[in-house]
């Protein structure tokens, strides 16, 4: 379904393209309307036929945008950026989680790694004093 109204919404595009470039500009652009008479192809029947179109088309292209987004918005899914922890439509069960201040496994604390340091290889010479 969404390919197909990209492919409507892509024909659009370049039919309003196309139709742009074909109006009279104030300075005569590519407009094409030009000679006497009063026919199809003067300049006051090609600016209304040209003008209608471009309406027209301006329209579609309104319409296709809005579904398209309205199709894309349908196919979005929320997830959580943290690896590993539960997706955010799924309700975490009571006492399912640590309390506040327990230092129970939270994301910060995993990122911070173990909580108790490594033994210190003994000095092998001088050492600078560390401020602790």
């Amino acid at each position: 379904m969404q390919t197909v109204v990209i492919v409507i919404h892509l024909m659009v595009v370049v039919a309003m393209i196309g139709l742009v470039l074909l109006q009279k500009s104030e300075g005569g652009g590519l407009g094409m309307g030009g000679g006497g008479g009063g026919g199809f192809l003067s300049s006051r029947g090609t600016s209304n036929v040209l003008t209608r179109a471009t309406a027209i088309l301006a329209g579609v292209f309104f319409v296709t945008s809005l579904t398209l987004s309205i199709l894309a918005s349908m196919q979005r899914r929320p997830s959580s950026i943290l690896p590993g922890s539960a997706p955010i439509n799924q309700p975490v069960r009571p006492g399912g989680a640590p309390p506040i201040g327990s230092g129970g496994g939270g994301v910060l604390d995993q990122l911070q790694g173990p909580s108790t340091p490594a033994p210190a290889a003994p000095p092998s010479g001088p050492q600078v004093p560390q401020s602790q």
